[in-house]
């Protein structure tokens, strides 16, 4: 019996909207929950992309070793732009990859993608009044997390709250620092959406 070689298998079905992107990264996530995610086949994917990419969406993620969107949104290889950094904070280097994802690469979507239980938003919280307490360059960082931390004190759940904070603030400051993607928002060809992912559940939701 003969078997079909990768590069027989179709690609996926394009995705060239943002709304068409947001649906499928929540079916992703949906099936991923139910633990009944498709039969990638990444060596044909592999084969695909060789010569070139056009990922649907560009995501920030935590850099925690627990968040990975490929995986979480039931992926596969040349369909994610992914960026990581502590915080998901949109950096000015972030920033300049999401850029080349939306203007060169035109992907329709950029995700701002917090977590549950953020160490990084945690010790925001618990550092605030000093955080040059922290070690290396971690001040440098945290520090960009505070108006989120100060925006939460009262919080019945302060952590939580903290985080989906960060994660809108994030969103903010790439449509503030980045004219390119502002102005694919502004024509309808980009969205820029943040959402929480649960460590637990493994749910992803969006927040407003």
């Amino acid at each position: 019996m003969s078997t079909a070689s990768t590069s027989d298998s179709p690609p996926p079905p394009a995705i060239r909207t943002p709304d068409e992107a947001i649906d499928a990264l929540m079916q992703g996530n949906r099936r991923f929950i139910e633990n009944a995610a498709v039969p990638h086949d990444h060596p044909a994917a592999r084969e695909r992309t060789t010569t070139g990419q056009s990922p649907f969406a560009a995501v920030i993620r935590c850099a925690d070793s627990r968040v990975a969107p490929e995986i979480v949104f039931d992926r596969t290889i040349g369909e994610l732009f992914v960026c990581g950094v502590a915080g998901n904070l949109p950096t000015p280097e972030i920033i300049a990859s999401l850029e080349y994802s939306v203007g060169i690469l035109k992907s329709p979507l950029v995700v701002v993608m917090g977590h549950s239980g953020c160490g990084a938003v945690h010790a925001a919280i618990e550092h605030e009044d000093d955080v040059t307490a922290l070690p290396g360059g971690l001040p440098d960082l945290v520090t960009h997390i505070l108006p989120a931390t100060a925006a939460s004190r009262g919080a019945e759940d302060r952590l939580s709250t903290a985080i989906e904070i960060n994660v809108r603030n994030g969103v903010r400051r790439i449509l503030d620092d980045s004219p390119l993607i502002s102005e694919a928002v502004d024509a309808g060809r980009c969205k820029v959406v943040g959402g929480v992912y649960d460590l637990a559940s493994g749910r992803f939701t969006l927040v407003e």
